[in-house]
């Protein structure tokens, strides 16, 4: 079983890697099988159920990934295991929203996830400018500390794709448990060890908050553009060398990884093996 570390300041046990729901969801992610065959939902569903028995203990989704379809996978295998396993998922949202339009995202999250609360909303976020940070603090950071208060999600966080001051802000604010944050072998711009560290990741981890990453297998990027020059790679060596990148950032809590086959999640789990 994989080892187990704590989520920043929720305290909440996860493993070192966790199950990142788009490439079960979203049509044509990562590869061109269809979503929408009966084989492919039996392949979702035994891939989860593989990441569940591997000791994979964190879950990240999105109302997005497919129109919900993530979710209701997530949902279906992982019901009579809820107890042993972080559910996080998450709501769009912009300046100018109907805040009635993120409770109809929430409540559709939690029917597709069958559950009566997660233990993680984010808001999806790629890129926080100033100007819509200061929004997010102060109006929509106000929505999730109602949807505490009404015990639908344990704690709250945010995603973003790219570093920038308006993220900053964010996570100086104190509204925010933990970060999701794109960070991998070739972009690094979220923690910068050649400045002391410097970024985001760093800055979370000093405030407590707690860190999953996303692209920690640079989204196929790293494997197209060596095994192009380079074919006689594995491939599955690759994707261990750009896991245990991530893992040995002491930073990082929990770094997601896209699987839609159970031999992935056998290939990625001996990546996660003796990190603590």
């Amino acid at each position: 079983m994989l080892p187990l570390r704590p989520l920043g300041r929720t305290n909440i046990p996860v493993s070192p890697i966790g199950f990142g729901g788009a490439v079960i969801g979203i049509p044509r992610y990562l590869d061109p099988a269809d979503r929408d065959t009966a084989e492919f939902e039996k392949q979702a569903d035994d891939t989860v159920c593989a990441a569940y028995e591997s000791g994979i203990t964190f879950f990240d989704t999105a109302a997005s990934y497919g129109e919900g379809r993530s979710e209701s996978v997530f949902g279906r295998v992982l019901e009579p295991y809820r107890d042993r396993v972080t559910l996080a998922t998450k709501v769009a949202v912009a300046p100018g929203d109907d805040p009635g339009k993120w409770w109809d995202s929430l409540h559709g999250s939690l029917d597709r996830l069958r559950t009566n609360q997660v233990d993680l909303l984010q808001l999806h976020g790629s890129s926080w400018p100033d100007e819509k940070a200061h929004w997010a603090i102060e109006v929509a950071a106000e929505w999730l500390a109602e949807v505490r208060s009404r015990g639908l999600s344990r704690f709250v966080g945010v995603t973003a794709e790219v570093p920038s001051g308006g993220l900053e802000m964010m996570l100086r604010s104190g509204k925010f448990d933990v970060l999701q944050m794109a960070y991998n072998v070739i972009y690094q711009g979220a923690c910068d060890f050649q400045r002391a560290p410097f970024g985001p990741i760093p800055l979370a981890k000093s405030l407590g908050i707690g860190v999953t990453t996303m692209r920690t297998t640079t989204s196929g990027v790293l494997h197209r553009l060596l095994l192009r020059d380079f074919p006689e790679l594995d491939p599955a060596r690759l994707s261990r060398l750009a896991i245990r990148y991530v893992l040995s950032t002491p930073q990082v809590d929990c770094a997601l990884i896209g699987m839609s086959r159970p031999s992935e999640v056998a290939a990625e789990s001996v990546s996660a093996e003796n990190w603590s």
